[in-house]
């Protein structure tokens, strides 16, 4: 039987760094925020192309949600995600990636409100704009926060 009598030890392995449930929640209202900012412009750009301009409902709300994600990627790269891995052409690319993917969805559940529901008024298709934004919002804060704006390596 031998006995080790160095003093050197053996570290235990480090337990994996939790973020506190208050960074999380600051997170997801500055998330809100930036969005609220991205939702307005949405808003403004589907309802001058659908009620001002008469554009067909599905030319009008592909370019809204386009000129949103223009500004929204702005309001998330320096405020909500300020403190992660500085701008790349990966985190570019992936944004728009997932941006267009959101608005794929978002497009797609508006389709279905305003078609297939039938949901033409002024009230129902900024209703069913409103529903479909909160659906791929979701979408977007978990892809954006787990593969987009990822904290830098140490």
């Amino acid at each position: 039987m031998t006995v080790n009598l160095s003093e050197e030890r053996v570290a235990a392995p480090a337990p994996p760094v939790k973020r506190p449930l208050k960074r999380v929640v600051l997170e997801l209202v500055t998330f809100a925020i930036v969005g609220g900012s991205g939702v307005a412009v949405n808003f403004l750009v589907f309802n001058v192309l659908l009620h001002s301009l008469h554009r067909s409902a599905m030319v009008a709300t592909v370019p809204a949600s386009l000129v949103a994600m223009g500004t929204n990627y702005l309001g998330f790269r320096y405020v909500t995600y300020r403190d992660r891995a500085s701008r790349t052409r990966r985190q570019v690319a992936l944004f728009f990636v997932f941006s267009g993917i959101g608005v794929a969805m978002e497009s797609g559940l508006f389709y279905l409100g305003y078609h297939g529901l039938g949901l033409h008024g002024p009230i129902e298709s900024n209703a069913v704009k409103a529903s479909s934004i909160v659906l791929a919002s979701a979408f977007r804060f978990l892809v954006y926060r787990t593969w987009v704006f990822q904290h830098a390596e140490p």
